[in-house]
């Protein structure tokens, strides 16, 4: 695109009042996608919380791992390992699932955990194979707040009781990478 289609593209964005980005005129690929949103945080942090509050603000489709997880595979994950098996088996139908979307021009809220280096790739990869935007949403809380949350939330929903454990948390823990982001001055 010239520099002069980019100018005219500017001029109709700002007389309509609508934010103008170089990737969003017409004929971009970025055009007419869903933003896909995801989050990083510990076990406990308040991912779920921030998920549904973000996909009712921002009017998304939200998509939960754990309703999924509990739906395709009832009363069979009872450990860690189970829930990386089975996880595992859910992200090929998430993933065309998820882009179908995001091609209509819907955004998608995931609540999936992108603790590690591998899964935020999954998520990049997602949404670049078809020339979504995504957004990364760090959910950043200390390990006390997690297990004081963990604790409410085995009280407000039993059936979590056998996984939402302190020796549960450590473990997941263990694989969880913080964000290190670099803010320039």
């Amino acid at each position: 695109m010239t520099r002069y289609a980019r100018r005219f593209w500017y001029e109709v964005f700002v007389r309509w009042g609508i934010p103008y980005c170089r990737r969003y005129y017409p004929g971009s690929k970025y055009e007419q996608k869903g933003t896909l949103i995801f989050f990083c945080g510990k076990m406990g942090a308040g991912k779920s919380t921030k998920s549904k509050l973000m996909a009712s603000e921002s009017n998304a489709v939200l998509l939960t791992e754990d309703e999924w997880l509990s739906s395709l595979y009832p009363h069979q994950i009872s450990s860690f390992d189970d829930y990386l098996k089975y996880s595992a088996q859910l992200k090929p139908l998430v993933k065309s699932h998820v882009q179908n979307i995001l091609s209509t021009g819907t955004s998608v809220v995931m609540d999936f955990p992108a603790n590690t280096v591998g899964q935020r790739r999954w998520f990049l990869n997602l949404a670049s194979e078809i020339g979504a935007n995504h957004q990364l949403v760090y959910v950043d809380v200390s390990d006390e707040q997690c297990l004081k949350q963990i604790s409410q939330r085995r009280i407000e929903q039993p059936e979590r009781a056998a996984f939402d454990t302190k020796a549960v948390f450590t473990q997941v823990t263990k694989f969880f990478l913080k964000l290190l982001v670099k803010v320039k001055a």
